[in-house]
């Protein structure tokens, strides 16, 4: 069943509400501040801000993207993360329906959001995000009970390549927090699109990093799971459609 407009209005509202916590998720983590209990506050000066301070993408327009108190300026990341986050809510739902599976499926994405920025920024993936998500993949595994040998084939198959990596590489060709990414999303889409995901991650990465290297003079080393990420997202948006096709292919043929 397709969400009407006015659903999807809706959960583009959730999305990007939800989108305005993700930032304090990505400020404070890396700082092992806490994410519940402190208020919400400048950067810069500390000014506690106020409700009306807080509208996600509306406060930033109205503020002009700065602090009302000090005037410094606040970061573009605010509205964008909020925005992609309430996009990305609403395409989920549109492709998967008013199902439980999109509110998974949902949750998956906020946490790869919050875990990209901070792998991009630190070279880190918070052990909270993959915990966090291997909760979500776990009732995953029991809403799909009858098929629970897909997701457990799918959590170990990619993750135990990775690992095969990490070990023969004694820990410099592969992250062990990426390790334990594929691990729990594994969980969340099965075996196929898992692979999938791994692939499409591949891929983006070994692209979208020679070009940085290129034109940024960046390093070979690279964070990871920004393009796990992206190829996790991409499974989960259009799996299906992905992998009908490549089947198809060797059957035509």
């Amino acid at each position: 069943m397709k969400p009407e407009p006015i659903i999807c209005f809706i959960i583009f509202l959730y999305g990007i509400i939800i989108g305005s916590f993700l930032n304090v998720c990505i400020y404070r983590i890396p700082l092992k501040k806490n994410i519940v209990t402190t208020p919400s506050h400048c950067t810069q000066c500390g000014y506690r801000l106020q409700w009306y301070e807080l509208i996600p993408i509306m406060s930033y327009l109205f503020l002009r993207g700065r602090c009302r108190k000090c005037g410094s300026k606040i970061s573009i990341q605010y509205p964008i993360i909020e925005g992609l986050n309430g996009v990305l809510y609403v395409w989920v739902f549109l492709i998967h329906g008013l199902t439980p599976v999109s509110v998974i499926y949902c949750l998956c994405v906020s946490a790869l959001i919050v875990m990209s920025v901070i792998d991009f920024r630190t070279y880190v993936i918070p052990a909270g995000i993959n915990i966090f998500l291997g909760i979500a993949g776990i009732i995953r595994v029991l809403y799909d009970f009858e098929n629970y040998m897909d997701y457990i084939i799918g959590s170990v198959g990619v993750s135990g390549f990775l690992l095969l990596i990490y070990i023969i590489t004694r820990g410099k060709g592969i992250g062990g927090g990426d390790i334990k990414l594929m691990a729990v999303i594994g969980l969340i889409l099965g075996w196929k699109y898992n692979i999938l995901a791994f692939v499409l991650g591949c891929i983006l990465g070994s692209v979208i990093h020679l070009i940085r290297m290129r034109v940024s003079k960046k390093d070979r080393v690279l964070a990871f799971g920004p393009y796990l990420s992206a190829g996790i997202m991409i499974a989960i948006l259009y799996g299906k459609p992905i992998t009908d096709w490549y089947i198809g292919l060797y059957i035509s043929g």
